[in-house]
């Protein structure tokens, strides 16, 4: 029995108090039929059911969206003029909503300035922490450099015994156009009476009297007097010393003439920020900040990289020497002249011309690049190729080995290279930035200060450590502060928003989170789902949509919509604790008590032919060699940051795709292909991008299904007799679509200080279409209402037409027969954009034969077990097609459905990117002190005996 019948029992659903639970009656958004649900306030909800059951329309549709509305209408009427009308959701109440915080998996930024560091402010602290207590070190001579206050003046004339005598003065800047005489006078009139010359004082009406030497040095008397320790004389002291550092721009000299006789005391201070003869920008929040043009990079100016000289492209081949062609631009005959002084003098310049690119010393490839004695060096070729610009010949092959290089003055790092010189514990920010984060948590623990400066940095420290142990708990220890934001997962950057909302502490809100552990190996859930618990603790509501399983027992109450997708959903078929779920009856609940399971294949596929990437050494990876077997399922796993993604979508497809000519984006660093790669004739890699370049694709336009449709409309008596043709039922053309919303159906208003909501168009009322083109219909149907259908519903629809059902039909394969025919592609999750690709390949049937490699990043993402069995029978059509399959996972499932794996490791980050197993799943659920071996194991534990 679900809690929900419980609590209605001894409380009737109407008389449940607002202060404990978040009450929902009625919900009617998307496929939800009048859903009634309660749930508990200050706990860990989950929403659990298929995918396409109306988690999301309850989650993020329903709750969110109420929670936003609520939020902007208790603003004033004049702040609600700014923000545009929000719709409520389709509901008949909801009380006991709290502020809302969405937390969703898009990556929504694609600033290019935009990094971790930014994102979770821990780069804004690290500004602060460095403009407070950060230390100027001389790159010259290693010194700090500090400048003289008046009270370090002051002081150091209190040092003397009382009664001697000093003098203040500074140097007499002249100015060329005034000259000698005119400065002299302008300090009479300033008040000024005396000056020092060769350390005499002289009369400034009898210097004037004098004929004056021009190249005199002379310098202001400022004041003089005895030295001694009362408040006045300390006042009259700093006055002048004050006094001096105005008028000597800077400089102040003291000269104490000793009372016993001695010889006298003189010294010089500067208040300017100085030494080794460099003026040096005084530390401040503006000179780390490389979003602002004072602390951006000079040559980069704050985006880390420039157009320049691409090493891997000058030596795409690392394994051949300079004797055998390494260096590409100088295989020309015209150009071997700029190799050959390097072939006639390698014995004096003792270089190794027979020894392979790769196996050069640090100091001998730098010979290469700056030259040495007859040699010129390849820096001198290009800059050589510049200055000939003004000729094609030398711009086309100037191109050629351009791309985008880290700034060698910041190293990548965007700020100006002068803030590399202020230091704390001998590290300056550009290597705090290059620091993964877990390392940079240890640096701070161990962090040895002053008194003085632990005093003033205390604040700053406490949310610097904080902040980096959350992203640390969410398991993002591996990145660094320098990543950009637009190069995250979806799920990175998802955990990334919550690190940072831990960090802004805020208690009494509702959060609402989309598939958290989305990128997360199994090891590192553990570890999220402590970071959801402080969360509840303290004193927020957290919903999860998830499919998880660790995250699905860790609930305090689980919600599962069902029964089933699409039409079949949108209902409530359970809610409770895991305790309860022995009584209930759903896909979700049947899985977690283990009365379905997903069966392990009963034979792998054997293999002989396989594609070889040898010397992978980009990011983390350690100059490995992998080998992905063709004609089978081979799962790339480990922990998050081992270096998958690398390996794969870094390397191996480009790689590929570059042979083939069909793939041009920059490669990894690798040293060359091996195996039989050339049996592979086509490569396709199944991101989770959105479907399309526009919000206006959808589904049934990227199967290919849509122009069927469209001709279907355009054959009905009405629509010949209007003069109607394809065009005018299409969405993308001017014609018959709605101009105000431009086949949209919705208009989007941009909130100042929120997200932007979504709107239905009032003229076409979310139709799309014209009215006139609304009145052409087919078995009763518009072409509006054709769009609105789910594929499963459209299945049934063209019955018989099978140039729109086949194309369908994939798509209702894959687990996607819940998603509606016109729905927009920026409302699809990553998984179901992938799954949308998958199916179009599978519509296609050319794929039968074609040795074609599919590559899948996570295509389980956003699957429900129950789905994953479908998604399973797909790729595997693909591959019994004669085709291959790569996916990169952490889904347990897939994993031990796979014919082959390839473990990445042990680790994340500096501590991974080497191959720990290739193999198959029984062979490695032998394996010991492995990460992914130990959850695999629990898996085979419930499906077999081993």
């Amino acid at each position: 029995m679900s809690s929900t019948a419980i609590i209605r029992e001894k409380i009737p659903f109407e008389e449940l108090d607002p202060k404990e639970f978040i009450i929902i009656k009625g919900a009617r958004v998307n496929n939800l039929k009048g859903l009634d649900v309660a749930i508990p306030r200050n706990k860990l909800v989950v929403v659990s059911g298929l995918s396409g059951s109306g988690k999301s329309s309850l989650a993020f549709d329903t709750l969110f969206a109420e929670g936003q509305r609520m939020y902007v209408e208790s603003l004033s009427s004049y702040a609600r003029q700014f923000l545009g009308r929000m719709e409520k959701p389709e509901v008949d109440y909801i009380k006991g909503v709290s502020p809302a915080i969405s937390i969703e998996q898009k990556v929504n930024t694609r600033n290019p300035r935009s990094t971790v560091g930014t994102s979770t402010e821990i780069y804004d602290y690290l500004k602060l922490l460095f403009a407070r207590i950060g230390r100027t070190i001389s790159p010259i001579s290693g010194k700090e450099v500090t400048k003289d206050r008046v009270s370090d003046v002051v002081d150091y004339l209190k040092s003397f015994p009382e009664d001697d005598r000093y003098v203040v003065s500074c140097p007499l800047i002249v100015s060329k156009p005034r000259g000698l005489k005119i400065e002299l006078n302008a300090l009479l009139g300033k008040g000024y009476t005396r000056v020092l010359v060769k350390g005499e004082i002289i009369r400034i009406e009898d210097l004037l009297e004098q004929e004056i030497d021009q190249s005199e040095q002379l310098d202001i008397m400022i004041d003089r007097g005895v030295i001694a320790t009362d408040e006045d004389t300390e006042f009259r002291m700093a006055d002048s010393v004050q006094t001096a550092f105005f008028e000597g721009h800077g400089e102040c000299s003291v000269t104490v003439i000793h009372k016993d006789g001695a010889e006298n005391t003189s010294r010089t201070f500067s208040d300017r920020f100085e030494l080794d003869g460099m003026t040096f920008e005084e530390p401040s929040a503006n000179l780390f900040s490389f979003n602002n043009p004072y602390g951006a990079c000079r040559r980069c100016e704050g985006f880390g990289n420039v157009l320049g000289i691409d090493h891997d492209l000058v030596i795409p081949d690392k394994n051949l020497s300079v004797y055998e062609g390494a260096i590409a631009p100088w295989r020309s005959e015209a150009m071997k002249k700029w190799q050959k002084p390097l072939l006639d003098h390698a014995v004096e310049l003792d270089f190794p011309i027979h020894r392979p690119y790769n196996e050069l010393s640090d100091e001998q490839k730098d010979l290469l690049w700056s030259g040495k004695g007859p040699f010129k060096g390849l820096d001198k070729f290009f800059q050589f190729l510049e200055s000939k610009t003004m000729k094609i010949q030398y711009r086309v092959m100037l191109s050629r080995y351009r791309g985008r290089t880290a700034c060698p003055d910041c190293r990548g790092t965007r700020v100006r290279k002068d803030a590399g010189y202020v230091k704390i514990d001998g590290h300056s920010i550009v290597d705090l930035v290059l620091m993964q984060v877990d390392q940079l948590s240890d640096f701070f623990k161990n962090l040895e200060l002053t008194k003085n400066e632990a005093h003033i940095a205390r604040r700053i420290l406490t949310e610097i450590n904080s902040r980096l142990g959350y992203l640390i708990n969410v398991g993002l220890g591996y990145l660094t502060l320098n990543r950009m934001t637009s190069s995250l997962s979806g799920g990175e950057f998802q955990r990334i928003k919550l690190a940072t909302s831990l960090g802004s502490v805020l208690v009494g809100s509702m959060y609402i989170l989309d598939e958290p552990s989305i990128g997360l190996h199994p090891r590192d859930t553990t570890r999220l789902l402590s970071v959801l618990k402080d969360l509840r603790n303290a004193g927020n509501t957290v919903v999860v949509v998830e499919h998880e399983e660790d995250i699905l027992r860790a609930a305090d109450q689980i919600v599962d919509i069902g029964p089933d997708a699409g039409a079949h959903g949108g209902e409530l078929v359970f809610q409770g604790t895991t305790d309860d779920m022995a009584m209930a009856d759903t896909h979700t609940t049947r899985f977690l008590t283990g009365r379905d399971v997903i069966e392990i294949p009963s034979k792998r596929r054997r293999w002989s032919k396989f594609v070889e990437v040898e010397g992978a050494r980009e990011n983390n990876l350690q100059n490995v060699d992998a080998r992905f077997p063709i004609g089978t399922l081979t799962a790339v796993t480990g922990v998050s940051g081992s270096g998958k993604s690398t390996l794969v979508s870094k390397i191996l497809y480009p790689a590929l795709g570059k042979i083939l000519g069909t793939v041009n984006v920059p490669t990894g660093k690798f040293s060359q292909l091996g195996g039989d790669y050339k049996q592979i004739k086509q490569v396709e890699f199944v991101d989770q991008n959105p479907i399309g370049k526009s919000s206006r694709s959808n589904p049934v336009t990227y199967v290919k299904a849509y122009d069927a449709i469209r001709q279907l409309f355009a054959d009905t008596p009405l629509a010949k007799q209007r003069g109607y043709k394809p065009a005018h039922f299409s969405f993308n053309v001017d014609g018959g679509r709605c101009e105000v919303c431009a086949g949209e159906g919705i208009v989007r208003i941009e909130m100042q200080f929120m997200a932007d909501i979504q709107l239905t168009c009032e003229n076409c009322k979310g139709q799309r279409f014209k009215r006139e083109i609304i009145d052409i219909k087919f078995k009763e149907k518009s072409i509006s209402d054709i769009l609105d259908l789910t594929v499963e519903e459209a299945l049934e629809f063209f019955d018989g037409n099978k140039a729109i059902t086949s194309k369908l039909q994939p798509l209702f394969d894959v687990g996607l027969g819940y998603i509606t025919l016109g729905q927009s592609s920026s409302s699809l999750s990553g998984g179901e954009a992938q799954r949308v690709k998958l199916a179009s390949y599978l519509g296609k049937g050319k794929v039968v034969n074609q040795n074609i490699l599919f590559i899948f990043d996570e295509p389980t993402t956003g699957l429900h077990f129950h789905d994953i069995q479908k998604l399973l029978d797909a790729m595997n059509a693909l591959i019994d097609q004669g085709n291959t399959v790569i996916i990169i996972e952490h889904n347990m499932e897939m994993i031990k459905s796979a014919d082959w794996i390839i473990d990445m490791g042990p680790e994340g980050g500096d501590q991974g990117g080497a191959i720990c197993f290739s193999g198959t799943p029984e062979e490695m659920i032998k394996l010991k002190d492995n990460h992914t071996a130990a959850y695999l194991k629990e898996k085979f534990k419930l499906t077999s005996n081993i």
